[in-house]
């Protein structure tokens, strides 16, 4: 958290705690740095706003309850533009308003995290059925960072990565939370601060003359100007050209839209760290990520234990997709099952990475409800035969 070992504010809360899922999101939002947060009420995401009502003030930070979801998104942007540390959460239904917001964000490089707490259409009950709106929702042509936790402890982790990851690419980062564990509570190890890394922007030390807003090398990320210090910078979602002016020619637009994807994209490999689990020597590999790994673990361990050589590769970033790690897991298995909580949509991905290889079954439900790990099992053992 800071570098001479200190946590200025509390901002860390350390130690061992039997905490709340979305409290442990809060709690990891802080840690990471956050010191803008502005949300609308919306379960089962509320508890994540309670928390930071409070916990921000005590740490200098600021929350604001805005009147819908649109304000949330833009408030995030226009305080991270300004040099906040942003966060907004909500839920299934209120991501469908971010979307035009997550859109101008992408194009104007403007680092936040944004959680969304799936939820059924209109209930709240268990489901993973965001997942291709986390990576297809807004417009144009982007790529998208996705964290998917699987744990209150992971919560905690991957939300403090996501101010991380957002500083570093200075792009939007959605952590894909579920109703499943964000109202779970769990043990919690919140380390002390001096363990925690935290990146933050870069700021350029060119002159305002010099200085050209979303000037990179090719596939990188410019640096950010220092507010008030001279610098007048257009952030439009229209295409532009490095010194900022909207600028409609071609060449401009591809050589802008290749870097803004391609910083994403080409870092997948150091973006994505997926973990697997007995895969080596699987003829069968479950791929799962969200609170479905927690029953396809328990799922492959039934299936150890009664002679089937199955494994698990847990993602723990679904977007970008982790293609590399994912052929890696399945080339030496006889067969792959998806694992979701919707009606089958990550294991088109999964598919494709396959191309007709490895067989890919899909263990899908959509009834509201986490499979449990017989019922994984007994996908496992349909496949075996």
């Amino acid at each position: 958290m800071a570098s001479d070992g200190s946590n200025p504010q509390g901002r860390v809360l350390s130690g061992v705690h039997f905490m709340l899922g979305n409290y442990a999101t809060a709690e990891g939002a802080l840690a990471g740095g956050c010191d803008f947060f502005a949300g609308y009420p919306i379960t089962p995401a509320n508890e994540i706003s309670e928390r930071m009502s409070h916990r921000l003030p005590e740490v200098g930070g600021t929350f604001i309850q805005g009147e819908d979801e649109l304000f949330s998104i833009y408030a995030v942007t226009g305080a991270s533009l300004a040099g906040a540390k942003a966060m907004t959460a909500t839920a299934s239904a209120g991501f469908n308003h971010f979307q035009e917001g997550i859109g101008y964000a992408v194009a104007v490089e403007a680092p936040c995290v944004i959680v969304d707490v799936q939820r059924c259409r209109g209930e709240n009950f268990a489901t993973q059925a965001d997942v291709m709106q986390m990576r297809w929702g807004t417009d144009g042509d982007y790529e998208i960072i996705v964290l998917a936790p699987s744990s209150i402890q992971e919560l905690f982790d991957y939300t403090a990565r996501a101010f991380n990851l957002a500083e570093e690419y200075r792009t939007p980062v959605i952590v894909m939370s579920e109703t499943t564990i964000s109202l779970m509570r769990e043990r919690l190890d919140v380390p002390s601060a001096d363990e925690i890394a935290v990146v933050n922007r870069r700021y350029t030390d060119l002159s305002p003359g010099e200085y050209k807003p979303f000037a990179a090398p090719e596939y990188g990320v410019p640096d950010f100007a220092p507010l008030g210090k001279g610098y007048n910078t257009i952030y439009s979602i229209n295409p532009h050209d490095e010194e900022g002016s909207i600028d409609w020619d071609p060449d401009v637009y591809e050589r802008m839209y290749d870097r803004l994807t391609g910083k994403i994209a080409k870092h997948r490999d150091v973006i994505c760290q997926p973990r697997s689990y007995a895969v080596d020597d699987a003829d069968i590999v479950l791929i799962a990520y969200g609170s479905e790994v927690r029953p396809a673990l328990d799922a492959v361990e039934m299936a150890r234990e009664d002679g089937i050589a199955a494994g698990l590769l847990k993602l723990d970033a679904v977007w970008p997709v982790p293609e590399e790690q994912i052929a890696a897991a399945m080339s030496k298995a006889k067969a792959v099952i998806a694992v979701e909580m919707n009606i089958g949509k990550y294991a088109n991905e999964i598919e494709r990475i396959s191309a007709g290889r490895v067989p890919v079954h899909r263990c899908t439900k959509n009834r509201g409800i986490i499979h449990s790990p017989e019922e994984i099992y007994r996908s496992i053992k349909e496949v075996w035969k």
